[in-house]
């Protein structure tokens, strides 16, 4: 049954209930939903800062095993490098909610980084999942890449290998070095999106 909108209306209001619409879902091709937030510094950083650069978005969670396993292997960070020596600006973000798994205040935030000797370009702070939502951010690691006009052109799983085991590395298709090959080399990204897997990303309860 389709209601017109006065029925779908007196219904809301009859159930006491008001409706939100969804934040839309960020369309490959299209300009990469705009954010701010403050990166383990205290700094606001924008993804208009960036306009002219290549840039990573890493979702993260320093709980998750999905996590762990590209960290404790070095996998990520050797990604970090990589991209920072190509230009390209990697910036990981944590949208975990405070209490939930993978939570980080900007001093721990630091601290993490320090251990893990990751190498973003910045750790964003996401506490509220505003940035998450508006990219629906799903899991931890999500990735996505955005070009240097500001056009969405990756996003999905870091790789093929749906797995927490350190041994799934062996053998992986790494989805986003592929796609930033091809960012680099001028072409279309040949998988721009793929399925991502990991921990969900423990957003703030809905009010």
């Amino acid at each position: 049954m389709i209601l017109d909108r006065r029925t779908a209306l007196a219904l809301v209001l009859a159930c006491g209930v008001v409706a939100t619409p969804a934040a839309a879902a960020p369309v490959l091709g299209q300009p990469a939903p705009a954010f701010q937030a403050v990166d383990a510094d205290g700094k606001t950083r924008s993804l208009s800062e960036f306009r002219g650069k290549t840039v990573v978005l890493e979702w993260t969670n320093e709980g998750c095993p999905y996590v762990k396993k590209h960290y404790d292997s070095g996998n990520m960070q050797k990604l970090q490098g990589q991209a920072a020596r190509d230009g390209v600006v990697w910036l990981t973000i944590i949208s975990s909610a405070p209490g939930t798994q993978g939570y980080l205040t900007g001093a721990q935030a630091k601290a993490w980084k320090a251990r893990e000797k990751a190498a973003p370009a910045g750790v964003l702070l996401d506490p509220k999942g505003t940035v998450g939502r508006a990219y629906d951010a799903k899991t931890t690691p999500h990735m996505y890449i955005v070009d240097k006009a500001g056009t969405l052109v990756y996003m999905g799983g870091i790789d093929d290998k749906p797995s927490a085991a350190a041994s799934s590395l062996e053998g992986a298709k790494n989805y986003v070095t592929a796609a930033l090959a091809d960012v680099k080399a001028g072409r279309a990204v040949a998988q721009p999106a793929t399925r991502p897997y990991g921990c969900s990303v423990k957003y703030a309860s809905a009010d």
